[in-house]
């Protein structure tokens, strides 16, 4: 089953009355990549609200509003309308785009929007007509998780059956002793991977709201797994990721279970990325294919080089949080390492084996799950298509195992930041290439950068428990 799609509002209230649909809900993407919503009764929903959409208070959504230009608008976008399989009764979603009410123009700070601006870049440069993005998203599925951020008690907990801790443990039923080992949970088959049902019911329910789904599997750490879905254009597919998460934290909840996409939640063990396949189009063929290393064209290799020369400013949004910088160390197949190869794993971008010359791609590997798809994957665009306006080198491939190289050398190499305080300045040294053509507004990027530095500042002001065993009897 593909995503709804309609030509006309008329065409869409059809629908919803053959289908007796109750409720319609409105979603749309925050600046930190959190799905909203608001939802209207289908006695309100009529021809003048799909034109004119809907206002609500744009000052109670972090980083957007002042409480003084508060009114902001959300219009519906009946190309992409999903059945919301978790509501009790009948609902519909439908992704919006948030507009200036004033103007009736689109809202500069809008995820969606900038995606659909990138989209648009890209054609007027001339370069290409379509960018495709594939991301495979990693998350983990805990039993139980108990968090303390109290002035006198800091702390968490999580469990799951998984864990190797767990090993010992008295269970009422018994301990069954199938488990993976520490990094030993790729590919695993039943009873150590037990949470094949939980994927496949998540699988099931993505292709019931659209989703073109392709697999699932048991990822490397303990309780983490993944759920691939197929390539799309960059706003669709930034449309996918947000039902993705959607789904797999809604069933993990009606699961008695809680699904979490932390770049970093348990320590000592793989994190969870995103990386995130990515081309260029011109007509029917890819741009990327060529004669040159891998296989791949000029014209990629410099997408390559516009990818590493802007990384670590792009971390700011494909790594956008505290947590992302837990996971880009060495040691877990975290790809630290700003360099190409077409086999190596701990290079930042690999270039796939592809079975034909349009399958050629890119993936860059430093993501996570936690990054606003919107944003990241017109962030990568916009670096990608600087690298080939400017025909920036990337460099020659690294084919070894990077983390193998003697110290010196891999100090030679550049890396991505090791801080979202470091990824936030190199924003703001760097970020005139996603100013191009208005993609990106310079008051997104402000108001991204005051936003993401508030949650720097908690972090780093509230003691960890690592400290006090480190300092308490100093």
């Amino acid at each position: 089953m593909s995503a709804l799609s309609f030509k006309t509002p008329a065409n869409l209230l059809k629908f919803i009355a053959d289908n007796d649909i109750q409720y319609i809900d409105f979603n749309f993407t925050d600046l930190r990549g959190k799905w909203q919503h608001t939802t209207q009764h289908v006695r309100t929903f009529d021809q003048d609200m799909i034109a004119r959409g809907i206002f609500f208070d744009g000052s109670s959504i972090a980083g957007w509003k002042a409480i003084n230009e508060s009114d902001m608008g959300i219009l519906p976008d009946i190309n992409k309308v999903c059945f919301d399989p978790f509501a009790a009764q009948k609902t519909i979603k439908i992704f919006c785009d948030v507009i200036e009410p004033s103007t009736g123009k689109p809202y500069e700070c809008d995820p969606r929007f900038v995606a659909r601006s990138a989209e648009e870049y890209l054609k007027k440069s001339g370069l290409g007509d379509t960018a495709y993005f594939g991301p495979e998203p990693e998350f983990f599925i805990f039993e139980d998780v108990r968090i303390h951020t109290e002035q006198t008690h800091v702390g968490y907990s999580i469990d799951s059956e998984e864990l190797p801790g767990n090993s010992g443990k008295a269970y009422p039923g018994g301990n069954m002793g199938h488990r993976p080992l520490p990094k030993g949970g790729y590919f695993p088959e039943s009873p150590v991977d037990n949470s094949s049902d939980i994927r496949g019911e998540m699988v099931s329910v993505m292709q019931a709201m659209g989703l073109p789904v392709e697999k699932h599997h048991h990822e490397v750490a303990p309780a983490q797994s993944e759920i691939g879905i197929s390539y799309s254009t960059l706003v669709d597919c930034a449309d996918n990721v947000q039902i993705y998460k959607h789904v797999v934290q809604n069933v993990a909840h009606s699961y008695g279970k809680t699904a979490t996409f932390m770049p970093k939640p348990m320590f000592g063990d793989n994190g969870s990325g995103m990386h995130v396949h990515q081309s260029v189009w011109k007509g029917s063929k890819s741009t990327f294919a060529g004669d040159k290393y891998a296989g791949l064209s000029d014209t990629a290799l410099y997408y390559i080089g516009g990818i590493i020369k802007h990384a670590r400013a792009l971390n700011a949004f494909t790594n956008p949080t505290t947590n992302s910088y837990k996971r880009l160390v060495p040691g877990y197949e975290a790809p630290v390492l700003l360099a190409y190869s077409a086999r190596n794993r701990s290079a930042s971008c690999r270039i796939p084996m592809a079975h034909s010359e349009n399958a050629k791609r890119v993936e860059v590997r430093f993501p996570d799950p936690l990054a606003n798809p919107y944003l990241a994957f017109a962030a990568m665009l916009m670096a990608g298509i600087d690298g080939i306006e400017n025909k920036i080198d990337p460099g020659k491939a690294m084919d070894q195992n990077l983390y193998d190289l003697p110290k010196a050398e891999q100090d030679n190499i550049p890396h991505v930041c090791s801080s979202l305080r470091q990824a936030l300045d190199a924003l703001k040294a760097d970020h005139d290439f996603l100013l191009k053509g208005d993609v990106f507004s310079q008051t997104l990027i402000d108001s991204y950068i005051d936003l993401k530095m508030s949650e720097v500042e908690a972090f780093e002001t509230m003691p960890h428990p690592i400290e006090f065993k480190m300092y308490y009897s100093s």
